[in-house]
């Protein structure tokens, strides 16, 4: 699943190609995604300027002077710059035409991505208002996250991958997160000394930034057609190695499901 570090690679790699281009046509040739995709936007998009790129949690936004196209890759989607003249294979379900021949091509094989529109106010819209913080952004501080855990019961893991509280850290990255601290994914949130969020916090930031530069200089390029969506490689300190010596210690990793999602730690490591 593409998490914040591939979402805002994907930003990064996406924008030059599109930002201040004219949108000349939306081609849809499968509206049934998590959600369908709306009848509008040849519409509303079309003739109009693609003024900025943002990312909100993993979200895209694809910012014009009367609205907002609003961009999930769900499990396994990925998007590309291609000539708008590439033949769509079976999965490139939306096209973004572009007026200087180019193309923004969506393609979600598992159907769970979406691409939607807000005409108003995209802050307001339902996906978006209730999100929390951006790990990367100053407000994401230990004093934050210590005042939002007091009485929470369920496990810090879970607790930071819920996007009301902070957007973004995903699966892989809360693992990795949590060994950086050294703090027990099952701990219940709020019985975690203000210290341990004192270390926390710079883990998570770390973990991201690093992942994202990492993401930065190995991902393929987006004008290729391949169809490799080429999201980076990353050395993992213990998600995916289960069974496997920890680096610190040599003990052996612990693989447990944790709110239905593979969890590893130490459990010399992480107490």
């Amino acid at each position: 699943m593409p998490e914040l570090p591939e979402v805002e690679t994907t930003k990064r790699g996406i924008s030059p190609h599109i930002e201040n281009r004219r949108v000349k046509e939306i081609i849809v040739r499968q509206k049934k995604l998590r959600w369908e995709v709306p009848n509008n936007l040849n519409r509303d998009l079309v003739g109009k300027m693609i003024f900025t790129v943002k990312r909100r949690g993993k979200y895209l936004l694809l910012a014009s002077d009367n609205g907002t196209l609003i961009i999930h890759l769900g499990m396994s989607g990925r998007l590309r710059i291609v000539n708008k003249d590439l033949i769509a294979a079976k999965h490139d379900h939306v096209d973004v035409v572009l007026e200087n021949g180019k193309a923004l091509r969506f393609t979600d094989p598992r159907r769970f991505g979406c691409v939607l529109w807000e005409a108003s106010d995209i802050d307001s819209h339902p996906l978006l208002k209730n999100l929390g913080t951006e790990p990367l952004h100053d407000e994401f501080e230990s004093d934050y996250l210590f005042k939002a855990s007091r009485g929470r019961s369920i496990a810090i893991k879970t607790f930071i991958m819920d996007s009301k509280i902070v957007v973004g850290v995903g699966n892989i990255y809360a693992n990795e997160s949590l060994f950086l601290a050294g703090i027990n994914p099952k701990r219940p949130a709020g019985k975690i000394s203000k210290a341990k969020y004192d270390k926390l916090v710079p883990s998570i930031k770390k973990i991201l930034r690093e992942a994202i530069a990492v993401g930065g200089t190995t991902l393929r390029d987006f004008t290729n057609s391949s169809g490799e969506p080429g999201y980076f490689k990353q050395s993992l300190n213990v998600y995916g190695r289960g069974g496997e010596n920890c680096i610190r210690c040599g003990n052996g990793l612990k693989e447990i499901r944790l709110g239905q999602r593979s969890t590893v730690y130490c459990t010399q490591c992480q107490n």
